[in-house]
């Protein structure tokens, strides 16, 4: 592992130089949402977010350890259906009042019953890994990007793109997908989560890590704590870097994931 951070130290020194290839032609408009940063999330897309018992909640014990002092106050629900795309979710229902959200558990097990009307702050969606690139499903999610961007603010809450990577074997989908993803942030007035960019920033850093399940399309558990620190950076506008939640993973890959996300979100952003 000291042999792979070694070669990453040097990799990062070549890429500040060079510059990484992997990047939305658009620039984003959104680059925060703060100064009143959401706690309470709920996540609606497919298996790249339940994978490895699901990363909104590997981001909430994030958040958490984070802010120690106010750890009650963060809450991440996740919606998802195995390869459903936007047009799978009824949004309006997934939102009404005393529905989803509206009650949880502190831990000691006692109930707590969550903003009546309002159970989160921010929506966080994501379509299928290939629709917003899909020749005959593209239309389909810049539609539902509107749709559901309404119907989110409809509810008082923030709409979120997540931005997914590219399979394993097929790199090549990275840009298209950070195109078609921050094309629709902007014309949606939403945060784009740039996930897919941070996934191709560690490809190119250290090869070596693998990302990916078998099946080359689903997250490892470094993907998944990747896409968490992602996730963390762009909803918290603070750094994972020293982050005391690591998921299980060594300290090495820890720090690696940590910074390629920060420098991933510090760049897409324009900062």
């Amino acid at each position: 592992m000291m042999r792979l951070f070694a070669r990453v130290v040097f990799a990062m020194c070549l890429a500040v130089a060079a510059g990484f290839n992997a990047q939305a032609q658009t620039k984003p408009k959104v680059t925060s949402l703060g100064p009143d940063f959401p706690k309470a999330a709920l996540f609606v897309g497919n298996s790249f977010f339940y994978y490895n018992n699901g990363m909104p909640g590997h981001l909430t014990f994030m958040e958490r350890a984070a802010d120690a002092a106010n750890k009650a106050a963060y809450r991440n629900t996740m919606v998802t259906i195995g390869g459903s795309g936007l047009d799978w979710h009824d949004m309006d229902n997934l939102l009404r009042a005393g529905g989803i959200g509206a009650y949880s558990f502190d831990e000691q097990n006692v109930v707590i019953f969550n903003k009546p009307g309002r159970q989160f702050d921010a929506v966080v969606m994501m379509d299928c890994s290939q629709c917003p690139i899909h020749p005959q499903l593209k239309d389909a999610f810049t539609t539902f990007a509107k749709k559901d961007s309404e119907i989110v603010r409809a509810h008082s809450m923030r709409p979120v793109l997540f931005m997914s990577w590219a399979y394993a074997d097929k790199p090549e989908m990275t840009d298209g997908l950070a195109e078609a993803y921050t094309l629709a942030g902007n014309a949606n007035d939403a945060l784009v989560i740039p996930a897919g960019l941070a996934f191709a920033r560690v490809r190119k850093l250290a090869p070596e890590l693998n990302l990916y399940a078998p099946d080359k399309r689903h997250p490892s558990p470094a993907g998944t704590y990747l896409a968490a620190c992602v996730t963390f950076a762009a909803l918290s506008g603070r750094t994972p870097v020293g982050n005391s939640y690591n998921m299980g993973l060594d300290a090495e890959t820890t720090q690696l994931l940590q910074k390629a996300a920060w420098d991933t979100v510090q760049e897409y952003y324009g900062r």
